[in-house]
């Protein structure tokens, strides 16, 4: 996996959100089975009121607060399509392609293929849009550089995801410095917290 993709799919987790990095999408070809036309580099879906829960010392429950430029609905189910790039955040065409977004929202099961459509037209217009049962779908994207684009919710930088699980690790340091992380780009910056390195020790 790009680390790039896996910077940006540890964000979303740590922002509640379930995630699938390089979501293949098929077609079929006549008399040649199917093969994979594209892929999306992330599809994430968070449920209402997702949150991490961290029991402190004196048993004060404290609920976490998602990143407020993620703009997560706090009272919907939201799912996500996002691009990631090292260099200028930009949707792929594929990620625009119509059939490719109906495919991916009917086999990810937020909405039914006779209502794709209509949802689809709304997601390309505007970045976002509701399914039938009140599933929220949005386009993000995620660069480099991350200037407001035509038809996306959201645009952030790799600069602020990276410093957004900067600043989750050292808040809940005397957690987190417990725990073995599998995610590449997760394990990587508690690797520096624990050297030290991230604040530049």
């Amino acid at each position: 996996m790009d680390m790039s993709v896996s910077l940006v799919q540890a964000y979303l987790r740590v922002n509640g959100y379930f995630t699938v990095s390089e979501y293949p999408i098929l077609e079929a070809q006549k008399g040649a089975g199917y093969r994979v036309a594209t892929d999306l580099d992330l599809m994430a879906v968070r449920f209402p009121g997702a949150g991490r829960r961290v029991q402190g010392s004196s048993d004060e429950e404290m609920v976490f607060e998602p990143d407020s430029e993620l703009g997560c609905p706090p009272n919907r189910t939201d799912m996500l399509i996002g691009e990631v790039k090292e260099g200028r955040a930009v949707l792929n065409r594929a990620a625009r392609d119509p059939a490719v977004l109906r495919t991916a929202l009917a086999r990810f099961g937020c909405c039914t293929t006779a209502d794709a459509d209509e949802v689809v037209q709304h997601l390309l217009r505007r970045g976002v849009a509701r399914t039938h049962d009140g599933h929220q779908v949005r386009l993000v994207a995620f660069g480099g550089t991350a200037p407001r684009l035509r038809g996306v919710d959201v645009t952030l930088t790799l600069a602020h995801v990276a410093s957004f699980l900067r600043s989750y690790l050292r808040e809940h340091w005397d957690v987190l410095r417990h725990a073995q992380f599998k995610d590449p780009a997760l394990a990587f910056l508690a690797m520096l917290e624990k050297t030290g390195s991230a604040s530049g020790n």
